[in-house]
């Protein structure tokens, strides 16, 4: 039996983002094909370390009493001093700190490493944290005994710091959404297809203000709802952001109820991705599952994941243009929900996306 141990998230079953819902989905996948699958997870109630078992997954507590950022690394320490005794193969979400992960390239461990996105070009963070994950992508490409891209310009960003033949590109995989309940829109004040909805952290990077200032120039006789958590009394871009939202605009917050989030990609008329920076995002994947008609950052990643009948702006001026000119354009609709599809079925599935995993995973596989 292959042996398979999963480090870099905050463990399973998914409740915090992307590299989670991967680690969850994947470790099901092998499971059901096999595996013996386990899982650090981050704990944070005090107790000592713990195991427990969810769906035939071995889920490894490790407790931790920091916050923040520094609970993360906290967390991660000590992960990697506990999977120093295992024996299988190893495979590390992310490299932000694969400092730690020297200690098993000491010990001889096999070490996949995800390497997400370039995290150190990041506007929000300070100089300090841009030098420790700089310096951390670099160990992180030396650590692995492999490492995987999840977008084409990823790999050709990693492949200025170690061989392309030490690369491989797989990109996040997604669920199709093929229906949805109407009636969980109605607390949003929203109908079917009579808005558009952007769904992100709200930072600069994402192009908040940019698509939120575009939208507000004139009267659209539409709505656009802006999920996030927004603190404008202690976030001067926050505040920008809502300053510059006209009438038609709506901030509900951040959502995290799933089937609430999918009826909101399922029945958008545009989704709006504003993200600049990153490889294959996830909520990118996750609207084309939904067959989502996209208006994006024109960048290329974005350009990359949703393809090229997809719609593009690079400022507000083309943002804004876009609004004018598509907004009440059916036809137009019609025709990109149907390329989204397309194009999921094509690159995105998680089928297809585990099923890569399990053969990276199988050909790196420790013969000892």
């Amino acid at each position: 039996m292959k042996t398979l141990f999963i480090l870099g998230t905050r463990g399973i079953p998914a409740q915090h983002g992307g590299f989670e819902t991967f680690a969850e989905k994947l470790a099901l996948y092998l499971t059901s094909k096999g595996w013996a699958v386990t899982v650090y997870c981050q704990h944070d109630d005090g107790r000592n370390l713990h195991e427990s078992t969810w769906q035939g997954i071995r889920l490894v507590y490790i407790p931790v009493h920091q916050k923040g950022a520094l609970a993360t690394i906290v967390f991660d320490f000590k992960a990697v001093l506990h999977a120093l005794s295992e024996k299988g193969i190893f495979l590390t979400l992310g490299y932000n700190t694969a400092v730690f992960n020297l200690l098993q390239r000491i010990k001889g461990q096999t070490n996949i490493f995800n390497m997400d996105g370039i995290e150190w070009r990041r506007k929000k963070w300070g100089p300090l944290a841009k030098t420790w994950f700089w310096l951390n992508e670099r160990i992180g490409c030396w650590v692995g005994n492999h490492l995987v891209a999840d977008h084409p310009r990823i790999k050709d960003h990693l492949a200025t710091r170690v061989s392309a033949d030490k690369i491989s590109t797989i990109a996040y995989g997604a669920d199709q959404v093929s229906s949805a309940d109407p009636a969980l829109l109605k607390p949003y004040g929203i109908e079917p297809y009579g808005f558009s909805v952007v769904i992100a952290r709200p930072e600069p990077e994402n192009s908040f203000l940019e698509m939120v200032a575009a939208f507000s120039r004139e009267p659209r006789n539409h709505k656009l709802l802006v999920l996030g958590k927004f603190d404008p009394e202690n976030n001067g871009y926050h505040r920008e952001v809502i300053e510059a939202a006209g009438p038609e605009v709506l901030f509900p917050g951040a959502i995290y109820d799933a089937p609430v989030v999918q009826a909101l990609r399922f029945f958008c008329r545009f989704y709006l991705h504003g993200h600049s920076v990153g490889g294959t995002n996830p909520s990118l994947v996750e609207a084309l599952g939904a067959g989502c008609a996209v208006i994006a950052h024109k960048n290329q990643f974005n350009r990359w994941v949703a393809g090229p009948d997809m719609l593009y702006f690079s400022d507000e001026d083309e943002c804004a243009v876009l609004f004018d000119t598509v907004l009440g354009d059916d036809v137009l609709v019609e025709k990109l929900k149907e390329s989204s599809i397309e194009r999921f079925q094509r690159h995105f599935r998680w089928e297809k996306i585990l099923g890569e995993y399990e053969s990276l995973l199988t050909q790196w596989y420790p013969n000892r």
